[in-house]
């Protein structure tokens, strides 16, 4: 294939295809394009084909070449990977053979300043990886102080959260608050930190993005809609880069891989059947060459498992933490403190 140099070295991308092992005439599902690093090693590995999802528009513009490349190998789709199975079916393929998912923003969002993911841009507070709904600014000005912690507490495990909610508060109340500046600025006066150790800010930004993005919703739907595509024998590998995200694709994986569990309430037989082998009884993470190579891989945890002829579990219910919907609904829960 004549393709374009990747922009980036996709986080334990030998390791996440390697646990795909992609054969010729498989389809595969890259659930999280970015700048198409998962997708060419697919596509270079075997005689395969690749459906590619990503719901931001930059991404699948900036991959256009590497469709032209691919020799109709390559179908990029601009949706949100909580749909893969139906961008699968709309392609023609109720069932694939892989799926990979790289969790979080990805490092080209992050260093484009006008999107308002980093603290260290100063830039529009905005934070959507689509180019929908509410930015954060909108949070910001509009959610209770009491939304504000939650969200911060439970999707920045900032133990700060109430803190920072308060700060947030009496800001707005001054001015509006539409920067990555203002608001780091604002988090720095209430959260102290060492030399050495995480900007202030990290945690807060953290929990915006995911809350704007809907992204751990995002993550348990795509699990159970990877679980419904894969074919006997398909495989799934996910690569995510915090402890809520890691925790969701182990607790998934677990709970599709268990054996049993029947009790004298609840007979084994009316149990459903494993829908999963976990391939990777401990997360697999980066090495130190690609930690020196790249400073996100530190965090990074690989976990993957192989599709069994069981069906599909149940969807699992969603925590009870914030919604969007409900914090931006109209007559909600705006009032100050």
């Amino acid at each position: 294939m004549n393709q374009a140099r990747p922009r980036h070295i996709p986080v334990l991308g030998h390791e996440a295809v390697g646990l795909l092992a992609p054969r010729a005439g498989g389809i595969y599902v890259d659930g999280t394009f970015g700048a198409g690093g998962y997708t060419r090693m697919i596509l270079e590995a075997a005689d395969t084909r690749v459906i590619a999802i990503d719901r931001d528009r930059t991404a699948i513009a900036g991959g256009f070449d590497l469709v032209q490349g691919a020799g109709g190998r390559l179908t990029l789709v601009e949706d949100r990977f909580s749909n893969l199975a139906e961008v699968c079916a709309a392609q023609g393929h109720e069932r694939v053979d892989g799926v990979v998912m790289d969790i979080g923003v990805s490092s080209m969002q992050v260093d484009q300043a006008e999107r308002g993911f980093s603290f260290r841009l100063d830039g529009p507070l905005d934070m959507r990886m689509g180019g929908d709904g509410p930015t954060a600014a909108d949070v910001i000005a509009r959610a209770s102080e009491t939304d504000l912690a939650n969200i911060i507490y439970i999707f920045g495990e900032e133990r700060y959260s109430r803190h920072v909610a308060k700060a947030i508060v009496v800001a707005r109340s001054e001015a509006p608050i539409t920067t990555t500046r203002a608001l780091a600025d604002i988090v720095a006066k209430v959260v102290r930190s060492k030399p050495g150790e995480i900007h202030p800010a990290t945690r807060t930004f953290q929990a915006l993005r995911i809350f704007v993005n809907e992204e751990l919703d995002e993550l348990y739907q795509a699990l159970a809609a990877a679980e419904r595509v894969l074919k006997p024998g398909g495989r799934l590998a996910v690569v995510s880069f915090h402890s809520l995200e890691d925790r969701i694709v182990k607790t998934f994986l677990t709970e599709r891989s268990r054996v049993g569990g029947g009790s004298r309430h609840l007979p084994e037989l009316a149990t459903a059947k494993p829908s999963f082998t976990v391939l990777t009884k401990r997360p697999i993470a980066a090495g130190d060459a690609e930690v020196a190579a790249n400073p996100r891989a530190r965090s990074a945890k690989l976990r993957g498992g192989e599709r069994t002829d069981a069906p599909a579990h149940a969807p699992d219910d969603l925590p009870g933490w914030p919604t969007l919907a409900a914090v931006m609904k109209p007559g909600g829960t705006r009032a100050g403190r």
